[in-house]
């Protein structure tokens, strides 16, 4: 149940306040506890840390704990490695020799679900301080991982530090940039649209003109009552009438995020020959590099600063040395989250022969629109393949929790969950009828907070994900099963997985619950 939590402040509570009678009787009846799915329990550098869907699928899937992210990042940077790679090196001596620009592209806000300012703001400095004379910052707004509308407050940060840097003959600068929603950040090759919006703004410069990114920033809030800054149009900044920023060839450009799922298609469309997705028209030669390699099967992009995790020992390949067949499902949005970051960032399967997946379509809408998704066809997936009787271990994702609480639409998000619930009331049907065992879980909260109290005390929509545990419950009317008494996180539920079915785990997994 992605996004489903357990809230701690009672505000904008869709999870406990929606009507969830299936989910009651289970909590009431089953063994269950609660699971952390933040901070260091899913690999990342703090308790202040949210989890989202990647490093939590990664924890879920392979039963172990691998820092991530903004933790991999700042082991990094803080010893120096990221700027003694061979990529840093030859994008810095490249703009040097040249004269070129180094353009940064990326989401600013500091909420460490796909990237963080302070590294961009670490590698303006270290850029400068190496010989680079001209960068360029194509931003992405995103209040969704932090507060709806603080964008400003990340484009002061960034104004700051490019003053304090342009003295001595460096010049950097805001160039473009546009909500994350609107802008560059699709996922799954849902939207296409989205990312020829963004190479049309951040490399052609194409757009709607500003004197600055405040100036941008504030026109759109004016011009539409209430939208939040995941949802702000493309702008570009301009002087003298002409784009401040164009990528042109001879340029760098490096893609800060360093989560991939939303890193992908942008990449796919600096870095591939034959790309057909949109018409790119005159595809710069540019040196374009990740923060991190976002596919390792595709090769994607083929520069990056930071190696990833080299995730071994996952689930999957537990059960396919015991030549057991498993199966997977979601609809589009979090297809990914059940198969690539499940079986340990890898995009093909352990065994083309054991595994089975199975992606259903998103609605392209906005999903308060449509709270329910495709919970009803995910379902009726699952119980297809539990009935097909091929199958030893069935997983499916229901993103309703997730995605619609990331709209801020509460009422929408109670749709959201009541949907799961309805499915997980069907799901158990069959589950009954095939004397399986079923285990109920999340990789993160979000639809359990709506609303959240800003420092002055005021109380406010909330977009992000949550800090909050999640549950874990054991549905199983063939045998008892006790938990035993422990803190647990998501790593946790591999092992269990593995007791259920007799299965002996990797020596390097964390215990199981039972």
């Amino acid at each position: 149940m992605d996004g489903v939590g357990f809230s701690k402040t009672g505000l904008g509570d869709a999870v406990g306040n929606a009507n969830t009678p299936t989910l009651d009787k289970l909590f009431a009846t089953c063994p269950h506890t609660r699971l952390k799915a933040h901070g260091a329990a899913v690999g990342l550098p703090g308790d202040d840390d949210m989890g989202n869907s990647e490093v939590g699928h990664n924890a879920l899937g392979c039963g172990q704990i691998y820092s991530q992210g903004a933790k991999l990042v700042n082991e990094s940077i803080e010893s120096g490695k990221l700027f003694e790679n061979d990529v840093w090196k030859r994008i810095v001596s490249n703009c040097a020799e040249k004269s070129s620009t180094l353009h940064f592209i990326g989401l600013l806000s500091d909420g460490n679900v796909h990237s963080n300012v302070s590294h961009l703001f670490a590698m303006l400095k270290k850029a400068k301080s190496e010989g680079v004379k001209k960068a360029r910052v194509h931003i992405l707004l995103d209040g969704r991982d932090v507060p709806a509308t603080s964008a400003l407050i990340y484009v002061e940060q960034l104004e700051n530090v490019l003053a304090g840097l342009n003295d001595g003959g460096f010049d950097g600068r805001i160039a473009s940039g546009g909500g994350r929603m609107k802008v560059t950040m699709d996922r799954y090759k849902a939207d296409w649209n989205m990312v020829k919006i963004g190479w049309d703004t951040h490399v052609k410069g194409e757009g709607r003109r500003f004197a600055s990114a405040a100036e941008a920033i504030e026109t759109y809030r004016a011009e539409n009552e209430g939208v939040i800054d995941q949802d702000l149009p493309a702008f570009v900044i301009a002087e003298n009438g002409e784009p401040v920023g164009r990528i042109t060839d001879g340029d760098a450009v490096i893609l800060f995020n360093f989560r991939g799922d939303r890193a992908i298609e942008i990449s796919m469309a600096f870095d591939d020959e034959d790309f057909t997705a949109f018409d790119r028209g005159a595809r710069p030669d540019v040196i374009y590099a990740g923060m991190l390699q976002y596919d390792g099967d595709l090769e994607l992009p083929k520069n990056y600063l930071v190696n990833p995790p080299e995730i071994k020992d996952t689930l999957s390949e537990l059960l396919v040395a015991n030549g057991l067949n498993q199966y997977a499902v979601s609809e589009t949005q979090k297809y990914g989250h059940v198969t690539y970051f499940w079986n340990g960032n890898r995009s093909g399967k352990t065994s083309e022969e054991l595994e089975t997946f199975e992606e259903i379509p998103s609605d392209k809408v906005s999903f308060d629109e449509r709270p329910w998704m495709k919970s009803a066809e995910v379902t009726d997936a699952m119980i297809a393949a539990l009935k097909s009787g091929k199958y030893d271990f069935l997983r499916c994702n229901y993103p309703n929790g997730d995605m619609v609480g990331h709209t801020g639409s509460y009422d929408a998000a109670l749709i959201a969950v009541e949907s799961v619930d309805i499915g997980l009331a069907r799901l158990i049907k069959a589950v009954d009828e095939a004397g399986a065992i079923l285990l109920v879980t999340a990789d993160h909260g979000n639809a359990d907070e709506m609303l959240e109290k800003n420092k002055k005390g005021v109380i406010q929509v909330r977009t992000a994900h949550s800090l909050n545990p999640v549950p874990f419950i054991i549905y199983d009317t063939q045998a008892k099963h006790e938990i035993v008494d422990g803190e647990y996180g998501l790593a946790n539920v591999a092992p269990t997985i593995a007791k259920l079915l007799g299965l002996t785990p990797p020596a390097s997994w964390q215990p199981s619950m039972i």
